[in-house]
């Protein structure tokens, strides 16, 4: 993808420069090329002519340009966020695959077993894949807060958002020009509080059935 964006890019600039390389060799061309008596006024309003209509295409040259740093800019960030995401969910499954290593985290602001401990980081993962996709354009507010209003009816879902959202809060605060993830925060805070007047979460006990029953 970066190749194309860079070849587009490439495209761009040599029209840019064809088309300003154009305007500056015309009147030799046509000094050149004129024959004796040439009305040398109405060769100049056309040459005015045809030279504005150059500097136009040299012009929208110019923006395509600017447009394809700008693409590719936003496809470097995407790529990094990527990344980003991507450590930071080995860390966690590493964690949750060797439970010793759970110490290495931050510790609860509230003391828990293990078991909730290792569920609550299950969670924070499912929660960076919807503010990545928001952060990314990839889904909208309205999906967002749907998806979060149906969240928080879990009880392990309230206790990680409980947890953790100051700590969320502050680092999308501390992310310049994170917007988009200081909103989810926002969004989730909504939902959160929504969920709580409506009455009590949905315990672990009751999320399944027996089938034998």
């Amino acid at each position: 993808m970066e190749r194309v964006a860079l070849r587009r890019i490439a495209a761009w600039v040599a029209l840019a420069a064809g088309s300003t390389a154009s305007v500056l060799i015309t009147p030799f061309i046509l000094n050149w090329m004129a024959p004796s008596g040439l009305n040398w006024g109405k060769l100049s309003n056309i040459s005015q002519t045809y030279g504005g209509l150059s500097i136009l295409v040299s012009t929208a040259a110019l923006i395509g340009v600017v447009a394809s740093i700008s693409y590719q800019a936003r496809q470097v960030r995407i790529e990094h966020q990527e990344g980003q995401r991507a450590w930071h969910r080995e860390l966690i499954l590493w964690s949750l695959n060797d439970p010793e290593l759970l110490t290495c985290w931050e510790p609860p602001r509230i003391p828990v077993s293990r078991e909730r401990y290792k569920k609550i980081l299950f969670v924070n993962l499912i929660m960076a894949a919807w503010i990545t996709d928001l952060r990314l354009r990839r889904t909208s507010e309205g999906a967002a807060l749907a998806n979060l209003r149906d969240h928080f009816r879990g009880e392990v879902a309230r206790a990680h958002w409980a947890e953790g959202r100051e700590k969320w809060r502050a680092f999308s605060e501390a992310q310049e020009g994170d917007a988009l993830g200081l909103r989810f925060v926002d969004l989730a805070d909504q939902a959160y509080r929504e969920a709580i007047t409506a009455g009590p979460p949905v315990t672990e006990d009751d999320y399944f059935r027996d089938s034998s029953q």
